[in-house]
C-alpha cells in the first residue's frame, strides 16, 4: 500500500493505492496547514495518512512508501527537500501577502522520512507531467509540458523525452518569469510583476476585487468589463506559453488546475489565440489541450511517482 500526497497552496489531498491499478482509496482533503511551526505541514500529512489507514482498517506501519507531489520551489537542506512555496511560506514576501506565518521554508522530506521507508518528492507539475505522459493527454509526446492554472501557476517540462528537473528540482517555474512593471502585482515569492502575481487564482481577487469564480461567471454571462479582464489574464499567460514553446520547441502543452479546468471551454480558445500565428516556424505543430486526466490530474500525479 502506498501513500499518494498532493500538496497545493490551498489544500492538501491524501489517498492510498494498493499497487493494483489506478484506484485511489480513502481520499481526504484539508486546507493546507499554514500556522504554527514550520513542520506543521509535514505533521498534517502524517496525520492524514494515518486517518486514511484507519478508514480502511489498515495498520499505519504497513504503508511504507510515499509519493509527494508538491508545489515549490524547493530548497535542499542536508540533501533533503524543504519547500519555499510563495502561497504557503509567509516569510518570503513578508506581511504584505497576508499569510499567517513567518516561515522561509516548510519542512517536508526530513519529517516524512521518519514516518515512511521510501519517500519521493517532486514538484507538483513535474509529477503531473509524468502522470499525463503515462495516462493522460501527453502519452507518446517527447517534447511537451504540463501547465497548472490554479492558486499558483506551475509548469512541468519534457524535452527529447527527458523530464527537466534542474539543480534543486525547480525547473519549470515559469510562473515566476517577469512579464510586467506593475508595481501593485506582488507575488508571494517576493517578485513584483511576474506571471503568477498577475494571473494566479489568488491574484484575481487582489487585482480585480472579485474572486476567480465570480469574474469568470460574469464574463461568460456577457459582462464586457469582466471579459476584458479575462482577456488580460489570458494575454499574460498566453505569452508565457508562447515563450515556453519558442524556447523548448514543444509539440503539445496539457493544461490543468482548478482555475483553468472549471472554465476550460471558455479559456482554451483565448489561450490558443495568444499563440496562434506568432512565428509559425516555432508555434505550428504545437497543440494546447486540456489535461487528459481532467480534474484528477493532481490525484494521479503522486501515484505516478511510485510506479
Amino acid at each position: 500500500m502506498k501513500a499518494c500526497i498532493d500538496i497545493g497552496g490551498t489544500k492538501v489531498a491524501v489517498s492510498l493505492n494498493s499497487g493494483a491499478g489506478l484506484e485511489l482509496i480513502a481520499r481526504r482533503s484539508e486546507p493546507t496547514a499554514k500556522e504554527g511551526t514550520n513542520d506543521a505541514l509535514a505533521r498534517q500529512i502524517v496525520r492524514m495518512v494515518d486517518a486514511a489507514c484507519a478508514e480502511v482498517d489498515l495498520a499505519p506501519g504497513s504503508v511504507e512508501r510515499a509519493g509527494v507531489s508538491s508545489c515549490g520551489p524547493f530548497v535542499m537542506r542536508h540533501g533533503l527537500i524543504e519547500i519555499a512555496a510563495p502561497n504557503i511560506c509567509g516569510g518570503i514576501a513578508g506581511p504584505a501577502r497576508g499569510l499567517p506565518n513567518d516561515w522561509k521554508t516548510a519542512l517536508l522530506e526530513a519529517p516524512l522520512r521518519e514516518r515512511f521507508r521510501e519517500v519521493r518528492v517532486e514538484n507538483d507539475c513535474v509529477a503531473a507531467l509524468e502522470a499525463e505522459r503515462r495516462w493522460g493527454a501527453l502519452q507518446g509526446f517527447d517534447h511537451c509540458a504540463y501547465i497548472t492554472w490554479s492558486t499558483g501557476i506551475g509548469c512541468g517540462l519534457c524535452v527529447d523525452g527527458h523530464v527537466l528537473r534542474g539543480k534543486n528540482g525547480n525547473a519549470g517555474h515559469a510562473g515566476h518569469m517577469f512579464v510586467s512593471d506593475d508595481t501593485e502585482a506582488l507575488c508571494g515569492c517576493g517578485n513584483i510583476g511576474d506571471v503568477e502575481a498577475l494571473t494566479a487564482g489568488n491574484a484575481i481577487a487582489r487585482r480585480f476585487g472579485a474572486d476567480a469564480p465570480t469574474l469568470f461567471r460574469l464574463a461568460q454571462q456577457g459582462d464586457r468589463d469582466a471579459d476584458a479582464k479575462v482577456d488580460e489574464l489570458c494575454r499574460v499567460l498566453g505569452r508565457a506559453l508562447y515563450n515556453l514553446i519558442a524556447t523548448l520547441d514543444l509539440e503539445r502543452i496539457s493544461i490543468g488546475g482548478s482555475v483553468f479546468w472549471h472554465n476550460r471551454d471558455y479559456l482554451l480558445p483565448k489561450l490558443k489565440s495568444q499563440v496562434r500565428g506568432k512565428l509559425p516556424a516555432l508555434t505550428d505543430g504545437c497543440e494546447l489541450v486540456g489535461a487528459g486526466l481532467q480534474d484528477k490530474v493532481g490525484d494521479y500525479a503522486a501515484l505516478a511517482l511510485l510506479v
